[in-house]
């Protein structure tokens, strides 16, 4: 597919994502199998990966993000992807509002904003609803599963560097596979 269609593509799937979060939620958890049987996940990673020590919060916030995930009843995938997202929005830190430093009113470990639907500061900043509203944006993106993990990302997130996400895939999937178990 070519650049520029898949960039339409992709801006037509924000735009339809954004008219959804104003217009209303759907079903946050449609019939999906808890903890549906997923295989092993594997990074196909694109690009330079980076990589950060994580402390104990930010270990904290990846095991909240799989719980989450779990709960919502989605496989690994969507653990590898939210956690990626997480990384490059707040490097896994649950940010309250910077002051001149902030994103306009963006919070939380995916730096979403109250303005734009995802909830109020409160909720937000609380890993679990934070990340099971960005789930729930992840499912209205029509084959999330087999994207590019960048594309899957930046379809929910609509962020200002749309190529940044694959850089945290192989971080990420080493998390979700230290973590999903346990």
């Amino acid at each position: 597919m070519n650049t520029i269609l898949r960039k339409s593509i992709l801006g037509i799937a924000g735009l339809a994502f954004t008219g959804g979060v104003f217009a209303g939620p759907i079903a946050a958890h449609a019939d999906t199998p808890a903890h549906a049987a997923s295989k092993p996940v594997t990074a196909t990673v694109q690009g330079e990966q980076s990589t950060i020590a994580l402390n104990g919060e930010q270990t904290a916030n990846v095991k909240a993000i799989i719980a989450a995930t779990k709960k919502a009843g989605l496989p690994e995938r969507a653990a590898v992807i939210s956690i990626a997202t997480s990384l490059q929005e707040s490097k896994l830190e649950n940010l309250g509002h910077l002051g001149d430093r902030n994103d306009h009113d963006s919070l939380g470990l995916f730096q979403q904003r109250p303005s734009s639907g995802w909830g109020t500061p409160e909720e937000i900043t609380d890993p679990e609803h934070s990340t099971l509203a960005f789930l729930k944006g992840l499912k209205q993106v029509d084959g999330w599963q087999d994207m590019p993990l960048t594309e899957a990302a930046q379809t929910v997130q609509v962020s200002a560097y749309p190529d940044a996400y694959a850089q945290w895939e192989k971080q990420a999937t080493d998390l979700v596979a230290q973590h999903w178990t346990k």
